[in-house]
């Protein structure tokens, strides 16, 4: 299939020309079995989108007429996207169920599906060193073919709703790195740092593309990747998951990467708006307070946004992050001033904004459903990971027929995702068989390569006689990486007694360095490598396979390192290399 060309600023809605038509959806009865339409909104849906007459093509006009069609309770459903227990969708064990009737009152995902009337859902897992993972209250992903068979499962129960016709939504947040929910028998990407020290978009659009590819191979169409943060702070929970801290270099990733992942159909949501890389705070922890002037927001923290944006990114992330400059002491979240004043006018951006998880502590400071409406008003389109979805639910609901929700916002947003919902449609998912192919691992370890950066020690980064690889605590498996690409190098490897060479990572210090080591090794942000005393510092940004081929070919004499780091790091320079 050709590329999906899609740009937000184009393709948006005329909400105020549709509002005639789409006012006509009536109100369904409250329980929550799906409803028969009343009289009149079955003579809404003959006159205005039967499935015979449902428009062919334009993606918002489809969605406009299909939004014709919709009672309270389908429009309510279309802006939810919870996480569910179990990794299938209509069989999971005792323990899932149990936790799908504390979050939904139903017992398997598919349930939840028909329930709720849901416009998608999210998957979630854990990696390792993942800052993200005090919200991620369960695991969907096993493997690859079982993902492929619980998004099909999803997607026969989302197909029996009235708004089946468009296509379900399954997100989730592989942003490669440190935040990777899917991890076996897939290409992994190095980390967006690496890709900034790489400094080539177009090596980074290729390696999303694989990915993008492979996300469509296991009927994933909605990546909540890549983020868009500058890194202005050392912030640990945005880390080596930010291309680095320079706006400009970060600008031309994030459009590659968006470029990248729409180009194999699957949609890119640009993250955390208005830029959490400007805060050291955990959100997952209290909400962050981004202090900086507006100058300086607009300067650094929003154009990688207006990049990915410009790049025709359908999906734009709000993060849980007090601006003061523009609405202090209102998460922009919640924030009107942010989301639609900033992001829809200032920005130009056209289609679906998308909360950050809802079950954060900045959010589940109202109940889910005050949180809901609030977040709806401010300008979000999607609500993720409402941590209770029946309550996120009757909120919504609730507030739409006493007129706290204005109608014509949530026909506004529902009208938002069915239309990048149809810009998805149509397109065949590739086979399995395209996952970790030769071609999508060539791509990655091309960028890989131009990512390892030298910071001491100049091009030559050759270690001589035989190598004793050391990490800090709890990285044998990394170890083990890097002995086996020494060891298809032809560098031997010896368990001690062999030049040092000391890997450390996410969430290291300068109490896991190693005095001793001839070669210390960055695998996360390079900052801890100001307080390394070895000779020949490196960087790869990342510990996956790629990274420790490429840094074994450096090692070996075989390559040069010559990235350059996308973040300052007092005492050393950005390379070594001379680049």
């Amino acid at each position: 299939m050709g590329r999906v060309s899609i740009s937000p600023r184009r393709a948006g809605v005329a909400v105020a020309a549709l509002t005639a038509l789409l006012t006509s959806a009536c109100a369904g009865e409250p329980d929550r079995p799906r409803p028969a339409p009343s009289p009149s909104a079955s003579a809404s849906a003959s006159a205005v989108a039967s499935p015979a007459a449902e428009p062919a093509g334009d993606p918002a006009a489809r969605a406009a007429a299909l939004v014709g069609t919709l009672t309270d309770e389908d429009l309510v459903g279309q802006v939810l996207m919870p996480y569910a227990y179990g990794s299938a969708a209509t069989a999971v064990p005792p323990g899932s169920a149990a936790g799908n009737r504390a979050l939904a009152g139903v017992d398997t995902p598919a349930e939840m599906i028909a329930k709720y009337r849901l416009g998608g859902l999210i998957l979630v897992g854990f990696s390792a060193d993942d800052p993200t993972s005090g919200n991620q209250e369960t695991t969907n992903v096993d493997n690859p073919r079982q993902v492929r068979e619980l998004t099909t499962g999803l997607r026969a129960a989302a197909a029996e709703l009235p708004a089946g016709r468009a296509p379900f939504l399954v997100s989730t947040d592989q942003e490669y790195g440190v935040v990777t929910r899917i991890t076996d028998g897939v290409t992994l990407l190095p980390s967006a740092l690496a890709a900034g020290a790489a400094g080539d978009p177009a090596l980074t659009q290729a390696a999303w593309r694989a990915a993008g590819t492979e996300l469509a191979a296991m009927g994933i169409n909605l990546d909540l990747a890549p983020v868009a943060d500058v890194l202005a702070t050392r912030s640990t929970v945005i880390g080596s998951r930010s291309f680095g801290a320079d706006p400009k270099r970060a600008s031309a990733q994030v459009a590659g990467a968006v470029r990248g992942l729409q180009s194999a159909g699957v949609a890119a949501t640009v993250k955390h708006f208005p830029g959490h890389g400007m805060s050291e705070t955990d959100s997952h922890e209290d909400v962050p307070v981004v202090a900086q002037p507006r100058t300086e927001l607009d300067r650094t923290a929003l154009p990688p946004f207006t990049a990915g944006i410009d790049a025709g990114a359908m999906a734009v992330m709000s993060a849980h992050l007090d601006v003061t400059a523009v609405d202090p002491g209102t998460p922009a979240t919640f924030s009107r001033k942010l989301l639609t004043d900033v992001l829809r006018g200032q920005l130009g951006f056209k289609g679906v904004v998308i909360t950050d998880g809802m079950n954060m502590p900045p959010a589940k400071r109202f109940p889910p459903g005050e949180a809901a409406v609030k977040a709806l008003l401010a300008g979000n389109d999607l609500i993720l990971m409402p941590p209770h979805v029946g309550q996120a639910y009757d909120g919504l609901l609730g507030a739409l027929r006493d007129g706290s929700l204005p109608r014509t916002r949530l026909v506004e947003a529902v009208t938002r995702v069915l239309t990048m919902k149809f810009q998805l449609a149509d397109r065949p998912a590739p086979a399995l068989s395209t996952l970790n192919s030769p071609a999508h691992r060539a791509a990655v370890d091309e960028l890989a390569a131009a990512a390892v950066t030298a910071l001491r020690g100049g091009c030559d980064a050759r270690v001589k006689g035989p190598v004793t690889v050391t990490t800090s605590a709890g990285r044998d498996h990394t170890r083990a990486s890097l002995t086996a690409a020494l060891t298809a190098t032809g560098v031997k490897v010896v368990p001690d007694g062999g030049t040092k060479v000391h890997l450390v990572g996410y969430g290291d210090d300068a109490g896991d360095l190693a005095g001793d080591a001839a070669v210390t090794v960055a695998m996360d942000t390079p900052y801890v490598l100001g307080k390394a005393k070895s000779p020949t510092l490196l960087a790869t940004y990342s510990s996956g396979r790629a990274s420790m081929t490429a840094l074994a070919r450096v090692l070996a004499g075989k390559a040069r390192p010559v990235g350059r780091s996308p973040v300052p790091v007092p005492g050393l320079p950005a390379s070594s290399c001379g680049r």
